[in-house]
């Protein structure tokens, strides 16, 4: 059995997850997945090499590499855990106690309520931007296969959010002029009642009554690490990155309470995508050919995605004039021993899926009592124990892979 455990980053905890029914006591709330996705295609090293023809091949190599014989593997194919964080509640909107009048604090209190950030990230670096190596130099984008970025977030198996990106076809000349490329947006759905705001454990809903101005963005971060012909190592380097920042009014939403967007033709997209990425450098991989003679080649390309989805919002005016109320609410929860008693729990996997031929990262985020046996089960993934084990090198006994 062989799992790799590595321990992520920390991520901000979204505690609007518990919800409190009439008598007070908290109720256990749904667990939230994500699945990040890595999208690959032949289409981008056609459309590339058509740029090519288009500019007279003033870089003639590209018509070499077609039979290129070597081919990356996709390395991973099976589950790995990103991490099991025990992460204690941190009530990022817990009562302000600063001498002050209550007015005051209940507005520092709130506001503090009103944003919420989740990182979301590859479990192990994916050895595939192109899909063979190039024996041209370390920026050859001959091959280049990938294609974009996804996310989807879902409650009970509804969809609350999903965003799905792919490189811009219109710009495909950057890649050959500039090495750069760019994404558009292909597919929106935010369902607002189910974002991660407010972000606290006194109220346990969005609602656009009490909260105005939501705001939803998404950043994605490309980064890598390679090796030039002199030996030396470029570790973790950001190549570029990308924002989408999306406003949610009620007035957006349509009869089933969400925000989709579709992007239709060749027309401008809705929402705009800024930003740009250099394209991945190859790692040099020298090699003797069947003649035993030495030459100059580099590889397929290693890169992972960061991706950051931000939640904000203001204070609605109904919500402020009625504050003495929700003043009130917030002291009797906090009396409640349970209150931050409370243990959270994130575990991700990553696979290759060959018949849609993208990576997929998914995401469970829950209260520790919910990391059950079945939850493990559906990622294919150990125990918590059984992961810690197996990173130490000490045989769990668990099923094999």
């Amino acid at each position: 059995m062989r799992y790799l455990v590595i321990i992520a980053a920390m991520m901000l905890v979204a505690l609007g997850s518990y919800s409190q029914n009439s008598t007070g006591t908290l109720q256990r709330a749904n667990v939230s997945r994500y699945e990040t996705f890595i999208y690959t295609s032949d289409k981008v090293d056609v459309l590339i090499r058509n740029e090519y023809k288009k500019q007279e091949g003033t870089r003639g190599y590209l018509d070499d590499l077609l039979n290129a014989s070597l081919n990356a593997g996709k390395g991973m194919a099976g589950g790995y855990v990103a991490s099991f964080i025990d992460m204690g509640v941190n009530v990022v909107a817990s009562l302000i106690t600063q001498s002050a009048n209550n007015k005051i604090k209940w507005e520092e209190t709130v506001k503090a309520e009103n944003a919420y950030q989740e990182m979301l990230t590859t479990v192990e670096p994916i050895n595939n931007f192109y899909s063979t190596p190039s024996f041209d130099g370390p920026m050859d984008p001959a091959g280049m296969n990938f294609n974009g970025i996804g996310c989807l977030r879902t409650i009970e198996g509804d969809t609350v959010f999903y965003i799905s990106c792919h490189i811009d076809p219109a710009k495909i000349s950057r890649i050959v002029n500039h090495s750069k490329f760019e994404l558009s947006l292909d597919t929106l759905i935010i369902d607002p009642y189910h974002c991660n705001l407010p972000n606290s454990s006194f109220d346990a809903e969005f609602s656009f009554e009490r909260r105005q101005d939501l705001q939803i963005t998404v950043e994605i971060r490309l980064i890598s690490s390679w090796i030039n012909e002199l030996t030396q190592m470029q570790k973790n380097q950001e190549l570029g990155a990308f924002v989408i920042s999306v406003p949610v009014a009620q007035s957006d939403l349509d009869g089933s309470g969400k925000l989709r967007y579709v992007r239709t033709g060749d027309g401008p997209a809705k929402y705009g995508i800024s930003g740009e990425s250099f394209i991945v450098p190859r790692s040099y991989m020298g090699y003797r050919d069947e003649e035993n003679k030495y030459k100059n080649s580099w590889g397929t390309g290693d890169y992972k995605i960061e991706l950051s989805l931000k939640e904000t919002c203001n204070i609605a005016d109904a919500y402020r004039k009625d504050w003495k109320n929700d003043w009130k609410r917030r002291q009797d929860a906090e009396n409640d021993e349970n209150f931050m008693r409370r243990s959270w729990k994130m575990i991700s996997s990553q696979r290759w899926d060959a018949i849609s031929r993208q990576w997929v990262i998914t995401t469970l985020k829950a209260p520790a009592d919910m990391i059950t046996g079945d939850l493990l089960d559906e990622l294919n993934l150990p125990s918590p124990s059984a992961a810690k084990n197996a990173g130490s090198g000490t045989s769990t006994g668990g099923k094999k892979k």
